[in-house]
Parts: structure tokens; sequence; C-alpha cells
């Protein structure tokens, strides 16, 4: 069964392709379907920008469509940066800067907790046009300088307690088993996998 994921983002559709692959779902992109994806992210919540995306998907191709937001949550800061992770300094996709704005944020709140989750919501929006939702979580703490070349985004000062290092330190492998991405993902395949996705044809 074909379905749509919607992103522009390589690496994201490699990722949840090699997951998807023993669930007889063929993953598409939006552009393979000669669709462009361009839909603003105005929902207060990763799970709205997550239904935005799918939404999209699902009435640009008439097909079912997997759509997710993700970002980080800083418990001393209020949840935030939230659904504003990727653009949290003013521009998007400039980690340096959204970065730099959340260690600062911390370090004026001297002795506050440096809990932080990376949170995954994920959207299903079937050929109906029906919708679920999948979420996935990792706890860590945010580290006081960064450390690490691998992974993107805030991996660098994603800190791991129980690896003892931070996201951005860990093998790329490794990272993907247990990103929250991969958890949203895992989440979805055992809902997939127990409807019994003969039904979904």
């Amino acid at each position: 069964m074909q379905i749509v994921l919607a992103t522009n983002n390589a690496h994201k559709l490699t990722e949840v392709r090699a997951i998807l692959a023993g669930c007889g779902l063929e993953v598409a992109s939006p552009a393979d379907l000669g669709l462009e994806l361009d839909v603003e992210e105005v929902g207060v919540t990763f799970r709205e920008n997550a239904l935005l995306k799918a939404m999209a998907c699902h009435r640009g191709t008439g097909l079912a469509a997997l759509g997710d937001d993700s970002g980080l949550v800083v418990e001393a800061l209020a949840g935030r940066p939230g659904v504003l992770s990727a653009r949290y300094a003013g521009r998007h996709g400039d980690d340096a800067a959204n970065t730099a704005r959340v260690l600062a944020e911390l370090a004026a709140l001297p002795g506050v907790s440096r809990a932080a989750a990376f949170v995954c919501s994920l959207a299903w929006v079937d050929a109906d046009g029906g919708a679920h939702f999948f979420e996935g979580r990792v706890e860590g703490e945010i580290a006081s300088a960064g450390a690490g070349s691998g992974g993107f985004g805030y991996d660098p000062v994603f800190f791991l307690p129980q690896h003892r290092c931070t996201m951005a330190e860990l093998p790329f492998d490794q990272k993907n088993t247990l990103s929250h991405r991969r958890r949203a993902l895992d989440a979805f395949v055992s809902w997939w996998q127990a409807r019994g996705a003969g039904h979904a044809h």
C-alpha cells in the first residue's frame, strides 16, 4: 500500500522507509508524487502541526498520509522552545543560534531543573480522512555546553544520563533506535499491525 510522508527532508524519508519496510507500506515523498509541500506550521501543539502536514498531503494526493512534528521541551522554560524549536532564535533552521538561546535562558535561571524531552507527535490520516495520533518521547537534560558532532538541532546539548553522553555523541544507528521519532513510529507500527492492516487497502 502506498502512503505519503509529509516531509521534504530526505534523511527523514530514509529513516521512515527503513522503519516501515516490514509493514507492507510503500512510503512516497510529496515530491515523488509531484506535490509541493509548503505547510504553514500555525498549530500551537506538535499534534496540530503534524495533522496540518498529513492533511495537506492527503488532500493533495488522495492517499493515506503520515505527518510528524517534533521539538525540544524544556521544563524550566515552561515547555519552550516547543513548536518553535526550529526557529526559536528567529531564523528557521539556525541550529547554533537556537541552541545558544536555550543555553542563555537556562543560564539566567541558576539552580533550576535542566530536565528536558524531545517529543515527536505523529499524525496518520487514512485514505478516508480519519486521523490517529502517536507520540514518542526521549527524556534527558540540557547540558551546560555542547558536545559531539553527530545529529543536528539541539542534539549536542541534549544529555542522556543513562548513556552518559549527549545525543550528538551517540553513533547514528544507536540514535535512530532510541529517537523520539523512532518511538512514535514504533507506536504507529504496533497499532498498524494490531489492526490487521488488511482492511486499510
